[in-house]
């Protein structure tokens, strides 16, 4: 049996930082906390841990994450939703920071529901759409 690690990286600051740094997102508040007075009509990227597990003997995080995109109208909304899913696939390979000098690889991202245009019951005038994305993490 392996040592549980002793720190695992915070996933859903690491996605928001890697989604903030893509020119693509560039207008569009990217953040794991809604933002105060938000009302779902302006653009943005909520990222959210959804759950996944830590595989001992493999010493990986498997995280899902899910990505809410926001916009002032639909096509708006799609627009960041498309712009979030190209990024996060291109997270594969990298070596991501995630606390001071520690690192983490990203040893893999499947999209495994790609965005779909959902409601949003607490903002009513919200264009959204959601996606998953299950993260393979080797923390270093």
């Amino acid at each position: 049996m392996n040592d549980p690690p002793s720190t695992l990286p915070d996933v859903e600051v690491l996605v928001v930082d890697f989604l903030q740094d893509d020119p693509a997102l560039t207008g569009v508040t990217v953040t794991n906390v809604v933002p105060p007075g938000f009302d779902g009509t302006t653009p943005a990227v909520l990222v959210s841990r959804m759950g996944g597990v830590w595989i001992d003997d493999q010493r990986l995080d498997t995280p899902i994450v899910q990505l809410e995109c926001y916009g002032p109208d639909k096509q708006a909304a799609n627009t960041t939703a498309i712009a979030a899913r190209v990024r996060m696939l291109h997270m594969i390979g990298l070596a991501l920071p995630v606390t001071g000098t520690a690192t983490a690889v990203i040893a893999d991202c499947i999209e495994t529901d790609g965005p779909r245009w959902l409601p949003d019951y607490l903002h009513s005038a919200a264009d959204r759409y959601v996606s998953f994305h299950k993260l393979t993490i080797r923390p270093l």
